[in-house]
């Protein structure tokens, strides 16, 4: 018996209790949110893989604001790179032991997928919310395990990243699988991997025992940080970064960072990071300076863009969907961005 059938037999055994009505409401909103960002995503014309997901390692040698007319990073890329796995959160402890932790920070992940097993796609991870993985198991098709202390966030809904819904009825998360409608259809797995947690496991097509496979890959035991080649050193006063995403599913040809930072339940601004080897600068004048270098504001005053990248899309969104900030704080957000020497090197990793 694997340790998947060992712990699907160990649910079957002690069934979850009943669903809370009230929080329907809760577990669609964010549902419907989750695919609207990933709308955004899409037509904001980022680099993001379809069967990508919505950061801190090893050395910088700077930061975007530091000595004006010095770039930290280099226009040199080093060579192929193993696919980057998140490292290690040392003294975290992961879900198995503290489930309560989970989702409570959103620069942890409190579960990792054996590299030796699997190749990671992404990771994210949102305050209250999810976490979540993406990976590969054997080069087949991408799968996404969520993990959550909210039964209602995951039992219904859509599944970022595929193009069908966990369903019309509420997951059992007794260890069953679910077949699900939608372009090519989809399978589901949805099962309680300690008690307090809630996980689904999600990917295209409908061979169950390949989704089983993979998500014998998944370690309950380990917490990893939500790492990628951008890091924000500075934030607004009273804000905090509420989410984190990383998507690596077209390393090393590109790696895209997404962070959402919040003050209160009033504010909220995405900064987003997107490298590849060949992007191209869309512009080579600003209408801004942001710590002394060209920057261009959308004519529509909701995007601030930071020029002058090699290969890269720095990027706050202040306005539309998103409010509550001003202008001047989203540039002191940017200013203090700290990027990747390399950004598919990990080991530059800020």
């Amino acid at each position: 018996m694997t340790d998947l059938d060992q712990r699907i037999a160990s649910v079957l055994r002690e069934r979850a209790d009943g669903e809370i009505d009230a929080r329907r409401l809760l577990r669609g909103s964010r549902a419907l949110g989750r695919r609207r960002q990933a709308r955004r995503r899409v037509s904001a014309g980022t680099a993001l893989a379809l069967v990508g997901v919505l950061g801190f390692v090893g050395a910088v040698r700077g930061d975007v604001g530091g000595l004006a007319g010095r770039m930290p990073w280099a226009a040199t890329t080093p060579g192929v790179t193993p696919p980057p796995v998140p490292p290690l959160a040392d003294g975290v402890p992961g879900a198995a032991t503290e489930p309560a932790r989970v989702a409570t920070d959103p620069q942890v992940l409190h579960f990792a997928v054996d590299p030796a097993q699997a190749r990671y796609l992404g990771w994210s991870a949102r305050r209250d919310d999810v976490e979540s993985i993406r990976f590969t198991v054997g080069g087949g098709r991408p799968v996404l395990v969520e993990v959550s202390r909210s039964r209602d966030l995951l039992s219904q809904g859509g599944v970022e990243g595929f193009s069908f819904d966990a369903g019309a009825e509420p997951l059992p998360f007794d260890g069953s699988f679910r077949q699900v409608d939608g372009t090519g259809g989809g399978m589901i797995l949805s099962w309680r991997p300690v008690a307090g947690l809630y996980a689904r496991a999600s990917t295209p097509g409908t061979d169950r025992d390949a989704l089983r496979r993979a998500v014998e890959a998944v370690r309950w035991d380990e917490a990893r940080r939500c790492a990628g080649p951008m890091r924000l050193t500075t934030l607004p006063p009273a804000a905090t970064v509420v989410s984190c995403g990383v998507d690596v599913s077209s390393f090393p040809g590109g790696v895209n960072v997404y962070l959402s930072v919040a003050r209160g339940t009033n504010a909220t601004m995405r900064v987003r990071f997107d490298y590849a080897g060949g992007i191209a600068g869309s512009r080579d004048a600003g209408n801004r300076t942001v710590a002394g270098r060209p920057a261009y504001l959308s004519p529509d005053a909701t995007e601030l863009e930071l020029l002058g990248i090699p290969k890269a899309h720095l990027i706050a969104t202040f306005g539309g969907f998103d409010k509550g900030f001003s202008e001047a704080e989203a540039a002191a957000v940017l200013a203090g961005a700290r990027l990747a020497e390399h950004p598919t090197d990990p080991k530059t990793w800020p």
